[in-house]
């Protein structure tokens, strides 16, 4: 169950920072400046993060607060999922923010690139999901999570500032995941919308 304080600092946030776009009043908006420090003060209180962070990640957005959109690509080989080891030795779908000059499905065909060196085509869509009903912890920020199954059509793995390596694996022997990006959960969706014939897709 997400914690009371941290919507709390979420919405004062959103509201502090649609007044620092739409505001006029130079009083006004030293006000609204004061509130998004307050809200980014208890979201790190109640987090534990350094404020700075939380500023960095809470507050570093002009006009109406929108969520960010992450994609991933569910790439299978042989029946097994396609993983990407990260640099902080945890496991994840590639995939990563979309980029503002690319749709989602372009999006998801880059990352697979830079993430695995995979060459894919996306071929479903999977899953639309809202982030923080479905990962841990809860961010400071919305995130909606895109999740498309793909056709592995070539290309090979470099190691990069990213991810050490890639593997192939099994829902029965998975490595350690990064669940804040990519839970078990939803590795286990992506096996059943790849064996399934007719896959319906799911959201929120």
């Amino acid at each position: 169950m997400k914690d009371k304080v941290a919507e709390w600092a979420e919405e004062l946030q959103s509201l502090a920072q649609a007044g620092l776009f739409y505001g006029k009043d130079e009083f006004d908006r030293e006000r609204y400046q004061r509130i998004r420090e307050i809200a980014a003060e208890m979201m790190a209180h109640r987090t534990g993060m350094p404020l700075e962070l939380v500023k960095g990640l809470f507050c570093n957005e002009t006009g109406y607060q929108t969520p960010k959109v992450d994609t991933r690509a569910a790439v299978f080989q042989d029946g097994k999922l396609l993983l990407v080891q990260e640099r902080g030795g945890l496991w994840s779908l590639p995939g990563g923010w979309c980029e503002f000059n690319l749709s989602p499905a372009e999006n998801t065909v880059k990352e697979a690139k830079e993430e695995a060196g995979a060459d894919v085509a996306v071929k479903r869509l999977i899953a639309v999901q809202d982030r923080n009903k479905h990962n841990q912890p809860p961010y400071a920020y919305g995130v909606v999570k895109i999740f498309y199954l793909c056709e592995l059509l070539g290309g090979s793995f470099t190691p990069n500032l990213e991810t050490e390596q890639i593997g192939y694996f099994s829902l029965k022997d998975l490595p350690p995941l990064a669940e804040a990006k990519c839970s078990r959960e939803q590795v286990q969706m992506c096996f059943q919308a790849y064996q399934a014939e007719n896959w319906p897709v799911l959201f929120d």
